[in-house]
């Protein structure tokens, strides 16, 4: 395992950490209640609560709460492995495509088991200097053990140029350096 991926791992296993990391950047998952219950560089398992906050007029978890949760699942895993890379690796997601089976009607899991496939793509972008997109499935769980959803989350990685000390744009595309400023402002 990249010393990286074990690091991010770490941080995320760290209840106080995690959720301090939420409520800086990203304070809607913070309020949602939203849990990394398991993760390691294969699989992660996000919660999601079935509360005031997270429910909708008809007795169920809102359909968003549910796609954070997905998301996040998948999100974690690419984190783990962008995670102080060299080239920094940037990503988003494309695509999100979701079929649900019942009501979310109690605490909810998403679970992502394609860590392997996400980090082998991250290693393809590196090594092509291109953009490159992975479909990754997250599947929903109720208390119950009924399957509630299942996401199909796109996500795209591309490596960041690498910048000079001199604030130059190395590209492995161009013969040529470019020069950048920063705006006196």
């Amino acid at each position: 395992m990249e010393k990286g991926t074990a690091e991010f791992i770490s941080f995320s296993k760290n209840p106080l950490k995690f959720r301090l990391f939420l409520l800086q950047k990203l304070p809607s998952a913070f309020f949602s209640g939203l849990r990394i219950t398991a993760i390691d560089e294969e699989k992660s398992v996000v919660s999601v609560p079935y509360r005031w906050f997270t429910r909708n007029p008809f007795r169920s978890t809102y359909f968003a709460c549910l796609g954070m949760a997905a998301e996040m699942s998948t999100g974690v895993l690419a984190m783990a492995h962008t995670h102080k890379r060299e080239p920094s690796i940037s990503m988003l997601v494309v695509k999100m495509e979701a079929s649900f089976y019942k009501k979310a009607t109690n605490k909810s899991r998403f679970i992502c088991d394609e860590g392997i496939k996400i980090r082998e793509t991250i290693e393809r972008a590196v090594t092509s200097s291109l953009g490159e997109t992975v479909t990754v499935k997250a599947t929903g769980w109720s208390e119950n053990e009924e399957k509630i959803a299942e996401f199909f989350i796109t996500w795209s990685f591309k490596a960041r140029s690498k910048r000079g000390s001199s604030g130059e744009v190395k590209s492995p595309h161009l013969s040529t350096t470019i020069k950048t400023t920063q705006s006196p402002l």
